[in-house]
């Protein structure tokens, strides 16, 4: 294998890897501002849940807001925390 095609493909792996480290690292900043009661865009207290949706009472939720003001929308797995076994499953 040439040494440049290595190098290449070296290259683009770790640009891959910084660039989902730094989206993963705003989609958590969002959702913390988020849980503070506040969008994360025009940063006014008027974010609402408009979908929750989970997959069981151990899997992770969905959870989907949007912003009127602004029309800001995304949508976020979240670990519900409980489990079958836990007695926190909600039917």
């Amino acid at each position: 294998m040439d040494f440049y095609l290595l190098a290449f493909l070296l290259i683009i792996l770790s640009g891959s890897i910084i660039v989902y480290i730094y989206y993963l690292k705003e989609k958590k900043e969002e959702l913390a501002s988020i849980q503070r009661g506040f969008c994360p865009k025009c940063h006014k207290d008027s974010i609402e849940l408009v979908d929750q949706r989970s997959t069981g009472c151990s899997g992770p939720k969905l959870l989907s807001y949007e912003c009127p003001e602004c029309s800001y929308y995304n949508s976020f797995a979240v670990e519900s925390g409980g489990g079958c076994g836990t007695g926190k499953c909600s039917l």
